[in-house]
This record gives structure tokens, C-alpha cells and sequence, in this order.
């Protein structure tokens, strides 16, 4: 009876088991930023889901540097239900190889999560950007796993408003605008405590 209750918690993702998550510690892709390396502990975590949690969805400056390195392999970069279309001159200009941009758009909340863990789990994206409306934690959890099975990195822009709710993701960090660029608080990271903080010069 014991077993059958925690395993339906396990279902729902009210409880997150992270033993996948300590066996991948260490497995991180460089952010291309000296600083949030430093902070987050190597980077972004491989195999994994982040959140990128502010007002106004901030945040996609920190990820155009692997964005970059990655577009220059062979597989995808998706954007599922981005809030604008994205500035391909400027996507360009940063490095990125427009060709191996997937952009998924007009869908609604449901077929943008379905979209986002296909592809996910497919095997043939790189990186798997989401730009959701509410989700569950369930929902997160369905998407963390979908990272783990297709070896990709899911990345969720989410707004403050989310962030006092429980999540499985392996790395949560608030964003917030500063003069320089982005201010960058780590809520949650896999294999170490959050807390740490950095400043993200953009210039």
C-alpha cells in the first residue's frame, strides 16, 4: 500500500527522484560565460531541463553562446511558441547557423508542450527552447524525462511568478535586468545548492 502511494506521487511529480540526476553530475555543456559557469556550477547541465525564470522573458542572451557552438553540429535547435518571431540578422550576427533553427509556431498550450517533449526525446535536437503559459509540475516532470531520454538540453522561460512552485528541473535561475546586462540568482542547481548569484555584462 506504502509502495503503490509513492509511486502515484512519483506519477503526478509531486516527488522528483534524482538519481538519474546524481549520476549525470558533472555532464555540462559550457554557457560561453566565464561568470555563469562559475555560478552555475560548469554550465548548463546535458540530458537535462532548465528554467530561466523573470519578467518579460529574459534570459535568451545568456543561452546565444551555446546556441552558437551547437547550431555548428548535427543536430537541431527548436523554438517551440516563442513570444515574437526571432531576429534572424541578429541570430546570425551572433554566431548561430540559421539552418539548423527549428521553429515551431500558431500552436496552443497543448500541442506546444506536446511538440516540445517530442522533440525533446527525439534524439535529433540539440537544444529544445519552450516558452510555456502555466504548467504543472507533472508537466515539468514529463518534459525533464523527455530530456534525459533524447540527450537534450530543454530550456523553459517561465515568468516570476512561477517561482516559488516545486520543480524537477535541474537548474532554475531567477533573471532580472541590471544596467550592464542580466543579474542572475541560482534558486536550484543539480548536485550543489542554490543561492549563488552573478552579474552577466551583455556589452
Amino acid at each position: 500500500m506504502a509502495n503503490e502511494a509513492f509511486n502515484k506521487l512519483l506519477d503526478t511529480g509531486a516527488v522528483w527522484r534524482g538519481r538519474g540526476a546524481a549520476q549525470r553530475a558533472g555532464r555540462v555543456e559550457p554557457s560561453g560565460w566565464r561568470v555563469l559557469d562559475e555560478c552555475t556550477g560548469g554550465g548548463w547541465p546535458r540530458a537535462a531541463l532548465v528554467e530561466l525564470l523573470s519578467n518579460g522573458n529574459q534570459g535568451l542572451p545568456l543561452l546565444l553562446p551555446l546556441l552558437a557552438r551547437l547550431s555548428h553540429k548535427t543536430r537541431w535547435l527548436a523554438w517551440v511558441a516563442p513570444p515574437h518571431l526571432p531576429f534572424a540578422p541578429g541570430l546570425s550576427a551572433n554566431g548561430i547557423d540559421l539552418q539548423k533553427v527549428l521553429l515551431v509556431r500558431e500552436v496552443d498550450e497543448q500541442q506546444r508542450l506536446w511538440a516540445a517533449e517530442q522533440a525533446l526525446k527525439s534524439g535529433s535536437c540539440a537544444v529544445v527552447l519552450l516558452w510555456p503559459q502555466r504548467l504543472q509540475v507533472a508537466q515539468v516532470r514529463r518534459l525533464q524525462l523527455a530530456a534525459e531520454q533524447g540527450d537534450c538540453l530543454g530550456v523553459l522561460f517561465r515568468g516570476l511568478r512561477d517561482t516559488g512552485q516545486g520543480s524537477p528541473a535541474a537548474l532554475r535561475l531567477k533573471v532580472t535586468p541590471s544596467p550592464l546586462g542580466l543579474d542572475v540568482e541560482v534558486l536550484k542547481r543539480r548536485a550543489g545548492w542554490g543561492g549563488q548569484g552573478c552579474s552577466v555584462r551583455l556589452a
